[in-house]
């Protein structure tokens, strides 16, 4: 294990930039968000989350596809490039660090998605793990240790020292790189911490949230429920936590004219949307209720049947957070499980 103290880490930062293109959670407008890293970022590695998830740095927001050219009648097509430069991705908190597996199931699959698998291929995860927990927070309930996130290189901060472990090749690569500006440690500190974050997340209101309902009950029965009515009746379609989400994967592909050619893009995009997947004869789902109880059933149904019981949910508590009528997941999940106890 490695170190380098708090006050020092702009030395860190300095020696990752100068090899890699880096990213972490920067303060704008009042607003955390990943972004580059220059000397005048204010840096907020104290800032539990981010807004968007980390997910933003490999799926982003908005991509570019490709372009199309027309001259005449000749039309020819012109590839977007991908990712080609290496960058590295710190401070990743262990929710976001698991959601990259929930992705990569989806876009790493057959069809490979391309723009995804360079991005991949070509970032660092540096996952750094809590010290303060909130009330929100849940990712123990999908067997997340948020004292030890997954990552390339996963990192402390305890007592004003940052602490630094690699765990994949990648991890290895990049602390050889920065292993000038790190010190050699043990890992006492870091223990200490981790034993008492666990007994803090013991405590929180969420710890003993129960899933074993949707992965014991037939879809049917889950899916037919008479509460997806009342729980939908609140929902306002908004949106809003399809993207704070570190696992949601809906994207739409739109194109635009510049006036000198067509550009394709995609686009994040929300299930809760009335327009979601609408096709000529209308959509597939129009009412609210099928729109809300899409979402959920994916999340705590669908994904841990077809992924080998891994829900699509990491906990990070985002949309509890952020949804104006405080509907989230939990409460569905609570009112589900509770119903069909007395079923």
């Amino acid at each position: 294990m490695l170190k380098i103290a708090v006050n020092e880490i702009n030395r860190l930062f300095d020696a990752i930039a100068a090899v890699e293109n880096l990213y972490l959670p920067v303060e704008k407008g009042g607003e955390v968000e990943f972004g580059a890293y220059s000397a005048d970022a204010k840096v907020r590695l104290d800032a539990l989350q981010t807004v968007k998830s980390a997910k933003d740095m490999f799926f982003p927001f908005s991509e570019n596809l490709m372009k199309f050219h027309v001259e005449g009648k000749q039309i020819s097509v012109e590839a977007a490039e991908k990712v080609n430069e290496e960058f590295v991705v710190f401070g990743v908190r262990a929710c976001d660090a698991r959601s990259f597996s929930i992705l990569d199931k989806v876009f790493l699959a057959d069809p490979v998605d391309t723009y995804y698998a360079a991005r991949r291929e070509h970032g660092v995860v540096v996952s750094m793990a809590c010290s303060r927990p909130e009330e929100t927070c849940f990712c123990s309930a999908f067997g997340i240790d948020a004292t030890k996130p997954e990552g390339d290189v996963v990192t402390w901060v305890a007592d004003g020292v940052l602490y630094w472990e690699a765990q994949t090749e990648k991890g290895a690569a990049l602390t050889e790189k920065v292993a000038e500006v790190l010190a050699e440690s043990d890992s006492a500190a870091v223990e200490a911490q981790q034993a008492a974050v666990k007994a803090i997340m013991e405590k929180l209101p969420l710890a003993g949230l129960d899933l074993s309902y949707f992965t014991s009950r037939p879809e049917l029965e889950i899916f037919k429920r008479p509460e997806w009515t009342e729980l939908s009746s609140h929902c306002l379609g908004c949106g809003t936590c399809t993207f704070v989400c570190p696992t949601c994967q809906c994207y739409d592909v739109r194109d635009f004219d510049n006036g000198h050619g067509i550009e394709r893009y995609r686009c994040w995009d929300s299930c809760m949307y009335r327009d979601f997947t609408m096709m000529a004869h209308g959509t597939n789902r129009k009412t609210q209720v099928e729109r809300f109880r899409q979402r959920f059933m994916h999340k705590l149904v669908y994904n841990p049947k077809n992924r080998d019981g891994e829900f699509g949910c990491v906990g990070c508590g985002r949309c509890l957070k952020k949804c104006p009528v405080n509907m989230n997941i939990v409460k569905v999940a609570k009112t589900l499980s509770a119903g069909g106890e007395q079923a």
